[in-house]
């Protein structure tokens, strides 16, 4: 089958490799109709290839029709209709049954001493193939496909593999009320169906960033916008301008490690590229720095007593944090990777149920597998409108 593979820094290749098999009697094998580029792919194409295999496949966002079923698997059958979580987790250990599918006790990488595998994700995450393929292998098919309804097209659900319920998630762990104010850093995928929910929910959303097409996509849904470009080193006074001077309850920050504005960290992690990747996997675990301009940009912008939900990814494990002003601001934090399956519940009713996050025309690309390494480049350089592409074998 065709896949995209990895093969370097910037260096993403659609190479032929072998079909997937089953291998455990209750995995499924699918036919991938539709998976999508995440912007944190563009942390594997940039920063952590100290943990890749040249070769590894990409992917964590996909959907398709069920091929082949294991022996034990009861709950599908060759052609359902299915989406895969990024999180590869079991849906039955303690873990799971408490909502929090990303720390699956089934499948941790405690080599690393990290959560639940993810597909496509590197060694830190199980090194599990991905979905940007023609053909994926899934585990636990009794229980973590979603399946979907046949008919509307796969705009419709694909996003529940991970920008639906990580988007959700943040706004969950914001925990505004209803009428209340949430600032969202970064309007890519996740920001961008960040305000979205935060709006169906009868939040006023105030979305920002530096990226003209994103703020007048953003713009064009009714989110209130604010250009960085031209805010700059004042973002934290316009926010509380349009605050009534208090600051929104509650912060978004859906950029993570890769912020702009933050030299330092961007020197280090280039500096690291550089190293041996046995020096840069241990430099990375016990030094490893991000760039926080969003983060240390939600810290300065939230009201006081308010929370900042972090979506975007960081891996740093020596960042420094303000600490005497999160304490003294009150600041609370919630954080992590998104549990695809707590979500899906209250999600899945409005993908059946008309469209009013707007899923059907939220790729602004789409683009067959064979693209996919200029899907890359293009997305990384945030190029040509792109905001969400999707993959189609």
């Amino acid at each position: 089958m065709k896949a995209v593979t990895w093969h370097g820094k910037r260096d993403v290749r659609v190479d032929s490799v072998p079909d997937p098999a089953l291998k455990e009697p209750e995995d499924v094998i699918i036919k991938v109709t539709s998976s999508g580029i995440c912007g944190s792919d563009l942390h594997l194409y940039e920063v952590l290839g100290p943990f890749l295999t040249e070769g590894d496949i990409l992917g964590h966002e996909p959907m398709g029709i069920v091929e082949e079923v294991g022996a034990q698997v009861t709950e599908l059958k060759p052609g359902d209709r299915v989406v895969i979580p990024f999180n590869v987790s079991c849906n039955h250990c303690f873990m799971c049954d408490q909502g929090l599918q990303s720390q699956c006790e089934t499948t941790q990488v405690r080599e690393y001493g990290s959560g639940a595998a993810l597909f496509g994700y590197t060694k830190l995450y199980g090194q599990v193939p991905g979905g940007q393929a023609e053909y994926l292998r899934v585990p636990f098919g009794n229980s973590l496909p979603i399946k979907v309804p046949e008919g509307p097209s796969d705009d419709r659900f694909v996003y529940l593999s991970d920008v639906l319920p990580t988007a959700w998630q943040a706004v969950e762990y914001a925990g505004v009320r209803e009428g209340g104010t949430v600032a969202v850093l970064g309007l890519g995928p996740i920001g961008d169906m960040a305000c979205r929910v935060a709006m169906h929910r009868g939040v006023r959303a105030i979305g920002i960033d530096l990226v003209p097409e994103r703020l007048a996509r953003a713009k064009a849904r009714g989110v209130e916008t604010i250009d960085l470009r031209g805010a700059g080193k004042r973002i934290a006074e316009v926010v509380r301008d349009l605050t009534g001077g208090r600051g929104p309850d509650a912060v978004i920050d859906a950029v993570g490690m890769e912020a702009h504005g933050a030299p330092v960290a961007k020197a280090a992690q280039q500096f690291t590229g550089l190293l041996p990747d046995v020096v840069a996997k241990k430099f990375m675990l016990e030094a490893g720095l991000d760039r926080l301009k969003a983060l240390h940009t939600a810290i300065e912008i939230v009201r006081r007593g308010g929370t900042i939900s972090i979506s975007g990814v960081y891996g740093g494990m020596a960042d420094p944090m303000p600490m005497l002003t999160m304490f003294d601001k009150q600041v609370q934090l919630r954080m992590g990777q998104a549990n695809v399956w707590r979500w899906v519940p209250e999600i899945l009713p409005l993908l059946t149920d008309g469209d009013p996050l707007g899923v059907d025309d939220f790729a602004t690309h789409r683009l067959p597998l064979a693209e996919a390494p200029k899907a890359y480049e293009t997305f990384q350089k945030k190029a040509d409108g792109m905001v969400k592409v999707l993959l189609k074998p």
